[in-house]
């Protein structure tokens, strides 16, 4: 997550398009395709990639920051396993400055080959990393949850909707990454995307369960219409896995702001940054009162041996519930 943004947690997000998404409707289980991806993914079989990506940054300064080599590397990394998946894999850029100088920077964007492009349901999280530590669970975790599910359910599965996956850069700049790829959208290519669902800091060591989508404020701090139903979609698919998460509204720290200011139904989820665990919380999902959700917040102890391995399976479990629902879907995302 952007520490330049979270402080203004609760803020408004503004510039919403003035066209109204119609209201999306709850998708129930129903497709084989569900009980089998949910069943297959694991916090286990994100493993690899985190170590990937912890030995890219290993390798590259410590860090995997934007710009950096740490970063294109982490890009060419989770290109090639989309790829091989056998994704439609692009690396869009954009162009950001920082201190005076001017970078062209690539975002990764990946397509199944199945479903109507015409109703995509898309997912997304942030590859970069703050230059002080490696950021495996902010945000290596979001990613690897991403690439678990996208490995396991391929390029070109039996699907009504297509999936496709957004890895932005430059999230810890001012969301930079996710914000130049929403505003290159035509009108066209925005009412494409039927719902965004963001994962960030997946797996805190002092872990929480937030889930944004339709909770209670005025304007957009709920999200758009649409996104009450994405974020009850994320609650249910959580509850299964006996986990009652934390409904809370959008804030300005993360790549759901550009999607939310499009005007696309939108909802997320995150295990918790550098705000403290409160006893009624604890009470709900253990871990310590009192303490930080990340103690190692954009440090470089924010390593893969630091993570908490239970919640990032029941996070990729409930992206993965999630995605699919909607993916499979023939009726719920008209717009």
């Amino acid at each position: 997550m952007a520490a330049a943004v979270t402080a203004a947690t609760g803020a408004v997000l503004s510039g919403c398009s003035s066209s109204e998404p119609t209201e999306i409707q709850l998708p129930p289980v129903t497709s084989p395709l569900h009980s089998e991806l949910v069943a297959g993914v694991s916090g286990a079989g994100t493993m690899p990639h985190l170590e990937a990506l912890q030995r890219i940054a290993d390798n590259n300064g410590g860090n995997r920051a934007t710009p950096g080599p740490g970063y294109d590397a982490s890009v060419d990394y989770v290109a090639g396993v989309l790829r091989d998946a056998g994704f439609d894999v692009t690396t869009p850029t954009f162009t950001m400055r920082r201190r005076g100088q001017e970078f062209t920077v690539r975002n990764v964007i990946a397509q199944t080959r199945t479903g109507s492009p015409d109703h995509v349901v898309m997912a997304g999280a942030h590859l970069d990393s703050v230059p002080e530590g490696p950021g495996i669970n902010d945000n290596a975790t979001g990613v690897a949850s991403l690439l678990e599910i996208g490995t396991r359910m391929g390029g070109s599965p039996p699907i009504t909707n297509a999936v496709r996956f957004g890895f932005w850069g430059a999230e810890e700049i001012d969301l930079n990454g996710s914000t130049a790829y929403v505003e290159a959208l035509t009108p066209a290519e925005r009412d494409a995307i039927a719902l965004y669902i963001n994962i960030d800091m997946a797996a805190s060591p002092n872990a929480g369960y937030f889930v944004n989508g339709g909770a209670a404020g005025r304007g957009s701090r709920s999200g758009p219409p649409g996104s009450a139903t994405v974020g009850r979609v994320l609650m249910e698919e959580l509850t299964a896995k006996g986990v009652a998460a934390e409904l809370v509204r959008f804030d300005r720290g993360s790549d759901h702001v550009p999607f939310v200011e499009a005007n696309i139904p939108t909802g997320g989820v995150y295990a918790g940054d550098g705000e403290t665990k409160t006893p009624e919380q604890a009470a709900a999902w253990g871990g310590q009162p009192g303490v930080v959700f990340d103690v190692c917040y954009h440090q470089a102890c924010d390593r893969v041996d630091t993570i908490n391995r239970t919640a990032l399976d029941d996070f990729t479990d409930a992206m993965a519930g999630t995605i699919i629902r909607f993916a499979t879907s023939r009726e719920v995302l008209t717009r």
